[in-house]
């Protein structure tokens, strides 16, 4: 069996659900973030929408990493990849700041 196919039937459903909520959420947030910085945007409306977003992607990532950390599944997926669980996520996106 290919490491892809293993690892595609040892995710559960709800690690691909919560990772998709929280790549949603921050596409959402980088989306957004990207208009206030080319349309140069300033202002209270501005930044409390950006912070809005930004905390429902902190909500949605801290979620999905502690679902990989108590999941029984996820959990022995990081330990066979050789990943520690507590930090087995990747990087969802580079965040680049606007300048």
């Amino acid at each position: 069996m290919s490491k892809l196919l293993a690892v595609q039937t040892t995710v559960c459903d709800e690690y691909q659900r919560l990772l998709e909520e929280s790549q949603s959420a921050l596409a959402l947030w980088d989306e957004h973030r990207a208009e206030v910085c080319q349309s140069r945007l300033i202002g209270k409306e501005a930044g409390d929408e950006l912070l809005r977003l930004q905390a429902n992607f902190a909500r949605a990532y801290t979620v999905l990493q502690n679902h990989v950390h108590n999941c029984l599944r996820c959990h022995l997926l990081s330990r066979v990849e050789g990943r520690d669980p507590k930090n087995s996520l990747d990087a969802l996106s580079s965040n680049e700041l606007c300048t």
